[in-house]
């Protein structure tokens, strides 16, 4: 089946109120009570699930209690999926695909500069949350580009009474949003590859998960085609447990010889 299917009816299926954001309401049903597998807002108005990023902080600010349901959920999933959710199921991860499909000069990153992902997750998800004197959801409040696009947007733009409280926070929300945007544009998956934590956790696992990409060695021919056509620059024949690998199979349908299986 098609990728961009898959990732256009899971965008759906965990956002089916979009009528929500002309009325700027949100649904508060039971089903918020479970965690989507990808990074989606919360308080995006047509969400059915909570992120799980934001669970892990909202119970980790709550007197400094642990999210033993969001940390297993994610674990688990991660353990089942490895970062398949990032290429198949998060609908940040087919924003970011769109925008990268914008005319542009394109650009490579240097590695190092992924590792900057899990120090967001240690400082801005794990420890700030805590150790903040109100337990604020740091990540979400001050740094997360989703929240802002899915949520902050739509109900500023609904809400009225919001626009009296919009201040440097908001501007900085901002800022950092323009800033992933040009960054996805220019970069291949840009907010996944140097900034979120979800898929940090789910790159750890990812040489863990059920799901994964084989190679064979007796079958490959070095053609580098798989090397050629993968969009995070990683060379799948040495880097097919690579944590950073979306699991997205353009270098397993490119090889001639199905040494990547």
């Amino acid at each position: 089946m098609n990728r961009r299917l898959i990732q256009l009816a899971a965008t759906i299926l965990t956002n089916p109120y979009a009528a929500n954001f002309l009325s700027g309401k949100l649904y508060r049903g039971e089903l918020k009570n479970f965690c989507a597998p990808g990074l989606n807002c919360w308080s995006c108005p047509a969400a059915t699930f909570s992120c799980p990023i934001g669970a892990l902080q909202a119970v980790g600010g709550s007197g400094g209690k642990f999210s033993f349901y969001a940390a297993g959920f994610i674990i688990l999933i991660g353990l089942l999926f490895g970062r398949v959710i990032c290429g198949f199921l998060c609908p940040f991860g087919l924003i970011q695909e769109l925008l990268n499909k914008i005319p542009s000069p394109k650009f490579k990153l240097p590695r190092k500069v992924n590792r900057v992902k899990y120090f967001l997750l240690i400082i801005f998800v794990l420890v700030l949350p805590v150790a903040t004197k109100f337990g604020e959801p740091t990540f979400c409040e001050y740094i997360c580009p989703a929240g802002t696009l899915e949520a902050g947007l739509p109900l500023i733009a609904t809400h009225k009474e919001f626009h009296d409280v919009l201040g440097n926070l908001f501007a900085l929300k901002i800022s950092v949003l323009v800033a992933v945007i040009v960054g996805n544009v220019l970069v291949h998956r840009f907010f996944c590859r140097v900034m979120c934590p979800l898929g940090a956790i789910y790159g750890l696992l990812n040489k863990y998960s059920f799901s994964q990409i084989k190679f064979a060695q007796d079958k490959c021919v070095d053609c580098g085609r798989c090397k050629n056509v993968c969009p995070l620059d990683l060379d799948p024949t040495k880097d097919f447990n690579s944590a950073e690998c979306v699991r997205c199979e353009r270098c397993k349908k490119i090889c001639p010889t199905k040494a990547l299986h």
